[in-house]
Order: C-alpha cells, then structure tokens, then sequence
C-alpha cells in the first residue's frame, strides 16, 4: 500500500522485532519521521542502519518510571502505533504473579502511559492525529496457554473503545486486532498503514479483524 506520510511524525513501540520493525520500515519508506521504541538496544541499531532518518529510543515500557523519562520530551507526534507485547506461554494454573504483573505493565498499562502522553501533546498542538492500538485475535477467542495474554488484549479492546469516546472530539483513533499465525505480517502492516492515513477518517474505536477469515469459520 503506497501512502504518502511526508511532514508527519510517527511513534512505534515494539520496534524492534516483527510487526513493530515492519511498521517503522514502511512509515519510514512512506516520508514520516519515525520515533522507534524497542526495549532492545541491538535490534535499535540494525533498524537504524536500515533506515538512517529514524530515531530510536531504548526503553522497557513495563517500567512506569524509565517510559516517563524516555518519552516525556519526545516532541511532537502525529501517528501513535501502540505496538509492544509480551506473550507469556503458561497455562492458568501456572501463571505467576510476576508473569501477571508483567504483561499487564507492557500489554496494558504502557498503552494508557504512551498514549496520554502523545494525546496530550496532540491535543495542546491541536492537531487530529492518529492512534492505532495493534491488539489480536485472541482477545475474542482463546487460545492454549496464554490465558494473561488474552486478557491483556481483550482489556485493550475496551480500553480503545473509551479512548475513542474521550478523544474523538480531538482526534482519530483506531484499532487492529492481528493474527500473526496465518495473515502476512506485510498484511497486518498494511492495514496499520490504512488506519494511520486519512482514508480511514471514517473507522474509530473498532476493530480490523486480519485474520484469514478464522473468526468467520
């Protein structure tokens, strides 16, 4: 998908790896200036010699304290991809306090934190801008052993629905639910890229399922 995102400052959390570094790579090929967040210092540098213009920031988002220091000075954002996640793989009865407390402060509570700061900054500019909320598929269905996990992603579903509400009368913000089994990361990506652009002025506060169609079966 050719989109022209020249002139626009682009925030990406979960830069380093996967959909977050494709994110930031098409952003980047597409004019935005990108400000790429990844917790992984060395993933930042190869990104970087990849795509020169983009400026990357080092920190774990599960940290309230360090993600303030990182971001409280960013500047000016337009386009915020809420990206970064962890999938712990236990089953229920296995899960740890640590393993609850941790997604939750990366899947969940970083969201809230990232976004207040650039919505904030939105709105003092007084600029529309974008929000997009990267959640999955098993945020409706479930799925063996990522029982925390699910219930980060269904809490983010709720929570970009009142995002949506408190500041549509500012600004756009959306939500994609990817499932990275079977859809094309280039598929997931595009769709990020649609959602961050003025074609979908029309989509706020809901979902874009990319899925194969597997909650359709």
């Amino acid at each position: 998908m050719q989109l022209n995102f020249s002139g626009l400052r682009a925030l990406v959390t979960g830069a380093g790896k996967g959909i977050g570094r494709d994110t930031v790579k098409a952003l980047h090929a597409s004019g935005a200036r990108v400000v790429a967040v990844s917790r992984t210092n060395g993933d930042l540098v190869s990104l970087s010699k990849e795509c020169p213009r983009i400026e990357p920031v080092c920190v774990d988002l599960g940290d309230w304290e360090a993600t303030e220091k990182a971001l409280s000075g960013v500047g000016p954002v337009d386009l915020l991809v809420n990206n970064a996640a962890v999938a712990l793989t236990k089953t229920f009865l296995e899960t740890t306090k640590e393993d609850f407390d941790r997604s939750f402060n990366v899947n969940l509570r970083a969201v809230f934190q990232v976004s207040q700061i650039v919505a904030r900054g939105m709105i003092s500019r007084g600029v529309p801008g974008s929000i997009v909320n990267v959640s999955s598929m098993v945020a409706h269905v479930t799925f063996p052993n990522l029982a925390v996990y699910s219930s980060t992603k269904g809490a983010m579903t709720m929570l970009t629905k009142f995002m949506a509400m408190e500041l549509g009368p500012y600004k756009k913000l959306k939500e994609r639910h990817p499932l990275r089994k079977f859809a094309e990361v280039e598929d997931v990506v595009n769709s990020i890229l649609f959602l961050l652009s003025d074609r979908s002025a029309s989509t706020s506060g809901s979902g874009i399922l990319v899925d194969a169609g597997y909650l359709a079966s």
